[in-house]
């Protein structure tokens, strides 16, 4: 008798290019990351509709939205329900759930019908140890290029940090148009850290480099300053 083999799926990595796929969502059909590019996109998972976690994190990100929006990002949800369980949930959101002052919370952001669990199986949101029938929380960053940037993945029992994942997205996007690094728990207007000098230039050549205000500690750890205004206007829709 032959044993069945469990099939493997491969999980995007930071750095792939999105999976693509075509879907349903609460907002009409999309094609991802196609139809977003040019602008940065976090796709997230949850675990299921009308689940007290889930609807605690979706009247977060709705009411975060415009902040989103003018970071140049947009926001697509996704768990394993059908169309009309997103709806009604989605629906019962706003005329009935109150937390942390929201309410009338309005989900506008499309939430992708996975029924079949092709999109979650494609970017390994099931987590067999965790579940095997239901997506985790995760957290997929992807830029205008449609490449992924970020990853992060929580478990069910586990809200996620709004604070941390709006501020991932800005510090990616100083990253790129600064040329940095950007230390633990940096926020905009924090010191950033200039990347280690490569094949071009000397430790020496970077300990004597004083421009833009840098400093350095030791070769490879020189940081210098980054205006908080300056971080927001390269960062914000105007």
């Amino acid at each position: 008798m032959e044993e069945k083999q469990e099939q493997v799926v491969s999980m995007p990595r930071i750095g792939d290019p999105a999976p693509a796929f075509k879907a349903v969502t609460t907002q009409g059909e999309i094609n991802f990351p196609a139809d977003y590019k040019g602008e940065w996109v976090i796709l997230f998972s949850h675990p299921a509709d009308f689940t007290p976690v889930c609807t605690s994190e979706f009247m977060t990100f709705a009411s975060m939205e415009k902040q989103f929006d003018q970071a140049n990002c947009k926001l697509v949800g996704l768990s394993v329900d059908g169309l009309y369980s997103h709806i009604a949930w989605l629906r019962t959101i706003k005329e009935k759930i109150e937390y942390k002052g929201m309410k009338d919370v309005e989900v506008k952001f499309p939430l992708i019908e996975d029924i079949t669990m092709n999109v979650a199986n494609l970017y390994g949101m099931i987590q067999p140890g965790e579940d095997n029938t239901k997506a985790v929380r995760a957290v997929f960053f992807i830029d205008p290029k449609g490449i992924i940037r970020t990853i992060i993945y929580y478990p069910l029992s586990l809200g996620r940090n709004f604070d941390e994942i709006y501020r991932v997205l800005v510090a990616l996007q100083t990253a790129d148009q600064f040329g940095i690094a950007t230390p633990a728990d940096w926020r905009p207007g924090d010191d950033v850290i200039v990347p280690p000098a490569g094949s071009c230039g000397s430790a020496k050549d970077r300990m004597d480099a004083k421009e833009d205000d840098m400093h350095c500690y030791d070769w490879f750890f020189c940081t210098k300053k980054l205006d908080k205004e300056k971080v927001l206007d390269a960062v914000l829709k105007k």
